[in-house]
This record gives structure tokens, sequence and C-alpha cells, in this order.
């Protein structure tokens, strides 16, 4: 019996309720959305934005709870993740269940009172998509997961920029794409180093199925487009010089970091190679990025007096 299988049926702890919610993916989750929140062009109540931001979060948590229930075996058998409630039998599959669907639930309704029915509708989406599609269709079975189910983690701009103003625009889906292409290289360049535990666990990364190189190779191609997408909204004119230039130095330095990457022929990626500072930068570049957008909105009506 695993531990999981074993666990007792005790009150979960908070603390453990908590880690089920994934709260390290979840800041950037919260951040991003956020970001396109104030990055819209309005100005919305402080109350009402505070509670849209936190339906993001619930959301994000909710998703992620659903998540570790689902893969409760897969965390089972790799190291990195064998600490989680479920898989060291701190908790029932059961309490996860109740509590992951409760919050995601409560995420989508608060969403529709607080904002409006099309943030609270790309909320859900975002939330299914993730359990459905990422989780129980597309993780198990083929090495482009992180690809198409990068999208899940893309929705919070889009999320955050409909709560302000009811609809989506141009910026917001720009900025969704920026994050899916970023996925790929972000998540391929650490699954560079803990390949072995997704091999022990039968999980179809792409270091597992097709090897190094050839996942080196897609991290510095998904760089460009990428980088591309990043300074679009510049070029475009739909941010200022702010956004732009901060843009285009982050996006450079990625694609530096990425080619980095590509180069290294080791079999194993060292402790303190290129996969792992590509990995470190990518969290880094999206908290810069989403900070200089809203610096860049805030900024440009003082610059144009």
């Amino acid at each position: 019996m695993t531990p999981a299988a074993a666990a007792p049926d005790l009150p979960a702890d908070w603390r453990d309720l908590f880690a089920l919610t994934k709260p390290r993916v979840m800041t950037l989750v919260v951040f991003t959305g956020l970001c396109g929140l104030l990055a819209a062009p309005v100005a919305m109540n402080p109350v009402l934005a505070f509670a849209s931001v936190l339906c993001i979060a619930l959301g994000a948590g909710g998703a992620g709870a659903l998540n570790q229930w689902y893969e409760a075996d897969l965390d089972a058998q790799m190291r990195r993740t064998s600490a989680r409630p479920l898989p060291a039998g701190r908790m029932s599959r059961q309490t996860a269940l109740h509590f992951a669907v409760g919050l995601s639930i409560f995420s989508v309704i608060l969403m529709d009172l607080a904002a409006n029915h099309l943030a609270a509708a790309i909320l859900a989406v975002s939330i299914l998509f993730y359990v459905l599609i990422y989780t129980v269709w597309l993780k198990r079975r083929t090495p482009q997961n992180i690809v198409i189910g990068g999208a899940a983690g893309a929705f919070p701009p889009l999320i955050g920029w409909a709560a302000a103003t009811g609809e989506i625009a141009l910026l917001p889906v720009l900025l969704f794409l920026l994050i899916f292409l970023w996925t790929p290289p972000h998540f391929w360049a650490l699954s560079l180093f803990v390949r072995s535990d997704y091999a022990a666990a039968g999980v179809p990364m792409l270091p597992v199925v097709a090897g190094a190189q050839a996942t080196r190779r897609q991290v510095a191609l998904y760089s460009l487009p990428m980088a591309a997408c990043a300074v679009a909204p510049w070029m475009l004119g739909l941010t200022g010089p702010i956004y732009g230039v901060a843009a285009a130095a982050l996006s450079a330095f990625f694609v530096f970091l990425a080619f980095a990457v590509l180069a290294n022929k080791a079999t194993e990626p060292a402790s303190m190679g290129p996969e792992k500072r590509l990995f470190a930068f990518s969290i880094a570049y999206l908290f810069l990025l989403f900070g200089a957008l809203v610096v860049d909105r805030f900024a440009a009506p003082l610059l144009h007096g």
C-alpha cells in the first residue's frame, strides 16, 4: 500500500492544504494576473481589484491541488515531489479532492460577483485547461505536454485585464502568447536537470524521450519567438519606452542563456550549469518584464506631461 493510500482520515493540517496549492507557482500566476489588471486602461475599484486578484490566486491554488490529487502516484515516484502531502501520507485523497474542487468553484463564483462574467469564464477555462487538458490528457501521453499545457499558466494577464475592462484586447493577448512561448524553455531547462525523476515515474518529458541535445535545441528555438513576442507590444505602440527597453534587454539576455544551453554538450547538466542558470533567470525574467509593464503604464502620463 502506498503512503498516499494509507493516509489517515484525520483533519488536514493547514500547512499541508496550503502546500497543495503550489504556492511558489501561484506567486508568479498572481503577479502576472495583477500586472494584467494594473496595465488595463481603466481604474478598478480597489476592493474589487483585490477580490479579483484573490480569485486568480484561489483558482490557481485549486488547479494546483487538483493536479496533486490526480498525480499523487507520480509524485510518490519522484524525489523532487515525494514529500508533498499526498505521497507522504499526511492527507487523504478525499480531503484533497474536496478542498481542490471547493476552492476552484468558489474562485469562479467570487470572480463573477467581484468583476464580470468574462473574467470568471476565462478563470474557469484556465482551471479546466490545466486539470483536464494538461494533467489528465497530455502529461502522461506526449513529450509536447508542456507546449500545449503551458497555455494554462498564460491566462492570468488575460483574466486580470478582463476583470478591469470586461473585454479582451491585443495587449493581453500578446502577454498570453509571451507566457505560452516562455513556458517550454523555462520548464525544459528544469526538466534537463531532473530528468531522472521523470524517467523513474514514466513521464514522457522531452529530455526523457528525445535526449538532452534535442531538448537544448528546442529551448534555444522557443526563446526566439518568445523574445519577439515580448518586444511586440512596444513595436506596435501598445506600451511606452520603459517597457520596450526592459523587454529588449531582458529578452536578449534570455536568448543568450538559451543558446548557452544549446552550446552545452555535457551528458548530464552540472549543478551550476547553463540549464540551471536559464531556469533561475526565466523566473526573474517574467517578474521584471511584467513589473516594467506596470511601471510603464503609470509613468506614461508623467512622461507626456
